[in-house]
C-alpha cells in the first residue's frame, strides 16, 4: 500500500512540474533567491544578492544564450 502511495505521489509530483514553464519555473527559483537574500545581515552583500535575484528571465536567456555561443 504505501508502494502505491508513494508512486501516485511521485506521478502527482511529474505531471505538476511538467505543467511549469521554463519561465514559471525561474520565476520561482528568483523568488527562493530573494527570500535567501533577506537572510543576510550584511547590507552591502544583501544588496548585492537582491540585485543578482532581480535578474528578469529575458536577460537571463539572452546571457545564457551568449555564454553558449562558440567563439
Amino acid at each position: 500500500m504505501k508502494v502505491i502511495s508513494f508512486a501516485l505521489s511521485v506521478v502527482a509530483l511529474l505531471s505538476m512540474l511538467s505543467a511549469c514553464s521554463s519561465q514559471q519555473l525561474y520565476g520561482v527559483g528568483q523568488a527562493w533567491q530573494r527570500n535567501e537574500c533577506f537572510k543576510i545581515n550584511d547590507q552591502q552583500e544583501r544588496s548585492r544578492c537582491l540585485s543578482s535575484a532581480s535578474t528578469s528571465y529575458e536577460q537571463y536567456k539572452r546571457e545564457s544564450g551568449a555564454a553558449s555561443e562558440p567563439k
